[in-house]
């Protein structure tokens, strides 16, 4: 069975999502007590993980979506996987403006794909 090409994207980009967002905000709660070049490159580190996952996520993806609707696709996916980072691993509360990013976002998602 063939995985279509945007769910191959999007499982991809959620992927990398999680290694971005473990690479950009994770060294503030657990090398806050570390110097700044330490956090940088542990951070790289998980970046490069990042990379690997989405360059052909985009690669992939291009032939069938275009340039702003995998940009929109990132960012939807971005806030997903944001989200419950935030809440879990990073002990922040529910707050109501998630939900207003959220439907902002869908604006997005139906602007840009509303041709698809």
């Amino acid at each position: 069975m063939k995985i279509p090409v945007i769910a191959q994207t999007a499982i991809l980009l959620t992927l990398s999502n999680v290694f971005m967002t473990f690479a950009w905000y994770a060294h503030l709660k657990e090398l806050r007590s570390k110097p700044l070049i330490v956090a940088a490159l542990i951070s790289w580190g998980v970046a490069l993980f990042e990379y690997l996952l989405q360059v052909p996520a985009n690669r992939i993806g291009y032939g069938q979506l275009s340039l702003p609707q995998l940009k929109i696709m990132q960012e939807v996916i971005s806030l997903a996987v944001f989200v419950p980072f935030a809440l879990y691993y990073m002990q922040q509360p529910l707050k109501l403006d998630y939900l207003w990013a959220a439907l902002c976002i869908m604006g997005a998602v139906y602007f840009i794909f509303r041709s698809y």
